[in-house]
């Protein structure tokens, strides 16, 4: 049984959805929107994939300074005058040791800003990514926005300023189970790189991205839920 998230099976899932989309809503905004957030996927799951894969170049510079550190370290300790330590000339012997010691002080800051250097350029470049899928929710979240289930039934006046509306019942529910497709689909591509990375400000950020989608979604299926409601209540009328 496969316990992991398959990047190829996200992409595979939003490029039907976006054909769907536009072949029920043909020039819409929507399927524009969709097939953008087809090329993120695509995009997502590449960058998905190289966040596990280590810099190859940055680990062989740690491992060379690690070298020299411990090169350097048996060569300083070498000229240590430990005949001096043994004689009783403490000052001396231990003037040696600290130089010794500050040298492989800063070795070894210097190999932990190189170690921690991979871990901080991948956490900046993650996060980008991550919040680029939060603004494509907020997106989907706007044109969804004067989706409304009942002016759908109730037909009331409108203003000069109202929305365009002119979706049937079925129409107007499939496009809001469209836009809360998308929105999981968003909350599935942030958990990629919540599975390739242990970095805590990471997870933290596809947690948000996650209740982001899930929240938004949540309206959506809100709208669905009235929308169904009120033709039961006008076909009981009826």
């Amino acid at each position: 049984m496969r316990r992991n998230l398959r990047a190829d099976f996200v992409v595979k899932t939003l490029v039907a959805l976006q054909a769907r989309i536009a072949e029920r809503f043909p020039g819409a905004g929507l399927a524009a929107v969709a097939q953008d957030l087809v090329e993120v996927a695509r995009t997502t799951a590449d960058r998905a994939r190289a966040v596990s894969r280590p810099y190859v170049l940055l680990r062989g510079a740690i491992a060379l300074m690690s070298a020299a550190g411990i090169a350097i370290g048996a060569w300083a300790l070498s000229h240590v005058r430990w005949q001096n330590l043994l004689e009783g000339d403490f000052l001396d012997a231990s003037q040696s040791l600290e130089s010794v010691i500050n040298l492989l002080l800063l070795l070894t800051a210097g190999v932990w800003f190189l170690m921690s250097l991979e871990q901080r350029l991948k956490r900046g470049r993650v996060l980008k990514d991550l919040h680029e899928l939060r603004a494509f929710a907020h997106v989907i979240d706007m044109h969804q926005l004067t989706k409304d289930p009942t002016v759908i039934l109730s037909r009331g006046p409108s203003t000069q300023s109202s929305p365009t509306r002119e979706m049937t019942r079925f129409q107007l529910t499939r496009y809001l189970e469209y836009c809360a497709e998308m929105l999981a689909l968003i909350g599935k591509l942030a958990a990629l790189y919540g599975e390739r990375t242990p970095d805590t400000e990471v997870l933290a950020t596809v947690n948000d991205v996650e209740e982001l989608s899930t929240s938004l979604g949540r309206k959506i299926w809100q709208k669905i839920t009235i929308l169904s409601a009120l033709e039961d209540d006008a076909q009981s009328g009826a």
